[in-house]
């Protein structure tokens, strides 16, 4: 084998499902789900991929549920669910801060109510503040990560609990930074750790009722945040994967599918990493 050859890398092709092409199966008719952080941001307008929560919340329209969009950016939920809508699907929009209680109760209220009930909730939420390492840390940018990632998801998920359906699924969206130490920022890979420890938590309280509760864990995305965080670190666009490409939103909104329909009634407690292998050494 040549040098040349050693160095040439396989690059895994952009399936219909990669691209958000594929056309929907009726793997989630008639469910009503909650996606929280279902906007997204914006970089460059015009060459922007879809971010992780807009694949999911229009996804699962495609398959058949009636989706609220729930984002702190109110004009970007709305964006998500007007584009649920021309593809002929149903969504409405939600505002709510999940680093605000209230905002948590008012939007569980709010979807159960629009939706006429609830059988199904993403956390798709997450955020990074604060310098590199922990020389960076403050105590106030600490407490913010772990408001935000970690209590709003509790906080989410004892409002809801009660009132989702028997044999609701739960999926939280988190990062391959809470399995391997990678994202430099201190308080964003504790979050993202320890919501393993509150997702397997849900799950055991959710079983007297048939609630499930999985994870999704991307690795590398293509994401408008994605892009804004090699911005940040360039380092992260240099990491080698297996496939030879960052995944897309889609490729993780078809994980989080999955946990969300009926094919995955007997998983529950479990860490799906999307990420072509990089948590085991696979590069």
């Amino acid at each position: 084998m040549t040098d040349t050859q050693k160095d040439e890398r396989y690059v895994r092709p952009l399936s219909a499902e990669s691209q958000g092409a594929a056309p929907g199966r009726g793997r989630l008719a008639g469910r009503r789900i909650l996606v929280v952080g279902g906007g997204q941001r914006v970089v460059d307008a015009a060459t922007d991929p879809v971010g992780n929560g807009r694949a999911m919340a229009t996804l699962f329209a495609r398959e058949g549920a009636s989706v609220a969009v729930a984002d702190i950016n109110l004009e970007s939920a709305r964006e998500t669910a007007a584009k649920i809508a021309a593809e002929g699907g149903r969504a409405f929009a939600i505002e709510a801060d999940i680093g605000k209680p209230a905002d948590i109760e008012r939007m569980i209220a709010g979807a159960g109510s629009a939706l006429g009930g609830l059988d199904g909730l993403v956390l798709n939420v997450g955020i990074g503040v604060g310098a590199l390492g922990l020389e960076g840390v403050t105590p106030e940018d600490w407490d913010m990560v772990l408001g935000v990632n970690l209590r709003g998801p509790m906080l989410c998920c004892k409002a809801a609990l009660p009132e989702l359906a028997e044999g609701s699924p739960i999926v939280f969206i988190s990062s391959i930074a809470g399995l391997v130490p990678g994202s430099r920022i201190p308080a964003y890979d504790a979050t993202k750790a320890a919501l393993a420890g509150l997702m397997r938590h849900v799950a055991l309280e959710g079983s007297r009722r048939g609630i499930r509760a999985n994870i999704v864990a991307p690795g590398l995305v293509d994401t408008p945040l994605g892009r804004m965080a090699t911005a940040g670190r360039p380092s992260r666009g240099r990491t080698p994967v297996a496939f030879g490409r960052q995944a897309t939103g889609w490729e993780v909104a078809y994980a989080a599918l999955f946990f969300m329909s009926d094919e995955s009634v007997y998983v529950t407690g479990q860490i799906m990493a999307v990420d072509s292998g990089l948590t085991v050494g696979i590069s």
